[in-house]
């Protein structure tokens, strides 16, 4: 029987999961993850330990967390990455965003152990705030215009008040080099630099402003909390904003593209986001303050242009 500490990644099959996989391959844990429909690709299961656990899981469903239970017994961490983040598909289906973004069926499990040994990170979003001024602390009011933001802050609620152990990380866009079996997403530095590099001009909104997070930065942050519940065993109920130092409209972020590979500044057509129907309502400026996050885990996030250069240096590099 092994005595390493136990770490269950939901959702490894994602574009945050994946990446936290590899890195969490290289600790000394024992290392199970959940996949949802589709087998886990082979270049995943390749680049990381060969005795690392799948497990597949609807995460509606509480019967299959007991599944994992017989095989894995309890996790000293369970790193929840699993959600409906679309923003449009919420928008078109509410009910099912509420159901999976809300891990009622993961609490439940984790309370049919009868004690708090598990630490529960889970993966917020800055949807949660409304939108309407710069810099938002945690303890701001979270006012969501969105059905996302809306799942997000009920499962923050679900999370505080039936489990006793955890850490909510309340994410911006992450961005960062694609995974070892690439995602089907759309991610947004390499998007940009695809058609940049065709010549093709670029709409892009001005007015909307988000504090993109560099991929590696988040599994840092991950790591971190990680360790220090396995060294020290001090129960956590905490919330921290998961953002860059930067508050960066999408125009922004591309003109960081433009900088760092040399295209046409022209390129860049600025639209106004009011102009563009995409069938939800989106927040205006959800970047957000990051003191508390460089204060409790002592580590400070890149600036976007550094990831964005990390990013475009070597995309096939996805291993560090």
């Amino acid at each position: 029987m092994s005595s390493n500490k136990k770490v269950l990644v939901l959702g490894g099959t994602g574009y945050l999961g994946q990446h936290l996989l590899q890195h969490l391959s290289k600790q000394p844990f024992d290392l199970a993850f959940t996949y949802h429909s589709t087998l886990p690709p082979q270049p995943l299961l390749q680049a990381i330990h060969s005795d690392c656990i799948a497990f597949p899981l609807d995460s509606q469903n509480e019967a299959v967390f007991f599944g994992i239970s017989k095989t894995f017994g309890q996790p000293d961490v369970v790193v929840n990455c699993a959600a409906l983040s679309a923003p449009s598909a919420c928008e078109r289906d509410p009910a099912t965003a509420m159901s999976v973004n809300v891990p009622s069926a993961l609490v439940k499990w984790l309370l049919d152990f009868g004690n708090d040994n598990t630490l529960l990170i889970h993966l917020s979003t800055d949807h949660v705030y409304e939108g309407v001024k710069s810099f938002y602390k945690e303890e701001d009011e979270t006012a969501p215009v969105n059905v996302y933001g809306q799942s997000k802050v009920e499962s923050e609620k679900f999370i505080s008040v039936n489990w006793s152990n955890f850490a909510i990380l309340r994410s911006s866009i992450i961005y960062g080099p694609q995974t070892v079996a690439p995602v089907h997403k759309s991610l947004p530095v390499q998007w940009l630099d695809n058609l940049l590099a065709k010549g093709k001009e670029v709409q892009l909104f001005h007015d909307e402003f988000r504090c993109p997070i560099f991929v590696k930065d988040v599994v840092t942050i991950i790591q971190t909390l990680t360790s220090r519940w396995i060294a020290d065993g001090t129960r956590m109920q905490v919330i921290l904003n998961v953002g860059g130092p930067d508050r960066l409209s999408r125009l922004q972020m591309a003109e960081t593209v433009v900088a760092v590979r040399g295209y046409e500044l022209s390129l860049l057509k600025p639209v106004s986001a009011s102009t563009i129907d995409r069938g939800v309502k989106s927040p205006a400026d959800i970047s957000m303050d990051i003191k508390k996050l460089i204060q409790t885990l002592d580590f400070s996030p890149l600036r976007f242009e550094e990831g964005v250069k990390l990013t475009l240096a070597d995309p096939t590099d996805v291993t560090s």
